[in-house]
């Protein structure tokens, strides 16, 4: 089916969409739709949380200090998946932004599950309601089902099994972005209102503030 063909609703982003610099593309994704299909089935959910981070203009960025083969994939060209392991226990989900080099990065952190809401559970055996089946980064990787695997993926590609598409988006005429600081970010960057919402949705997560840990002496 040729892209005029497929529902507004339902065309895939295009990599120009995530070439733009990184506070523009954050509040775009609210409201757009990620979908992965997988040997499993198919869950879609809409961005209702996300973060920016600025590269190595950033503090909070793990791409503040340089390339590694960490955060390789946050120095190409948007349009691409970057998946990192939090506290040892969690995958979260970021889409890189900008031109190659930038480094910039969009964290998803909460979702809607739209579709494919029964694997969801299947996956989130411990969340206690639909909201809180992707309420956090973590919790939306594991919803939709992403793992390491997935870092590089091209969610830009025709047929990409992993793919963002342009969803309602967060219909400004009757919903409120709101912006606010990052969470868990201390020093410089703790300050920066890089954080978007969209006000009054239930699946948005919980705000914890950065604990900074002292030394015992």
């Amino acid at each position: 089916m040729a892209r005029s063909e497929v529902p507004a609703d339902q065309q895939q982003l295009s990599r120009a969409f995530f070439e733009r610099p990184v506070l523009q593309v954050a509040p775009d994704l609210l409201g757009r739709v990620v979908v992965h299909d997988s040997p499993e089935g198919t869950v879609a959910l809409r961005l209702t949380e996300v973060e920016a981070y600025a590269g190595q203009r950033d503090p909070g960025s793990h791409a503040f200090r340089g390339r590694t083969p960490r955060n390789g994939v946050m120095f190409g060209p948007g349009g691409f998946v970057y998946v990192y392991f939090s506290y040892g226990m969690h995958w979260c989900m970021n889409l890189v932004c900008g031109p190659a080099g930038d480094a910039s990065a969009v964290l998803l952190r909460a979702g809607e599950v739209v579709s494919g809401v029964d694997l969801a559970q299947v996956r989130r055996t411990t969340a206690r309601a639909k909201r809180d089946l992707a309420r956090g980064p973590a919790r939306l990787t594991s919803a939709l089902g992403v793992d390491k695997s997935y870092d590089g993926a091209d969610v830009t590609a025709p047929g990409s099994a992993l793919r963002v598409v342009a969803g309602a988006g967060p219909r400004p005429a009757r919903r409120v972005v709101v912006r606010g600081p990052r969470v868990g970010v201390a020093g410089e960057g703790a300050a920066r209102p890089w954080r978007f919402w969209i006000d009054g949705e239930d699946t948005v997560s919980t705000y914890r503030p950065a604990v900074v840990r002292r030394r015992s002496k």
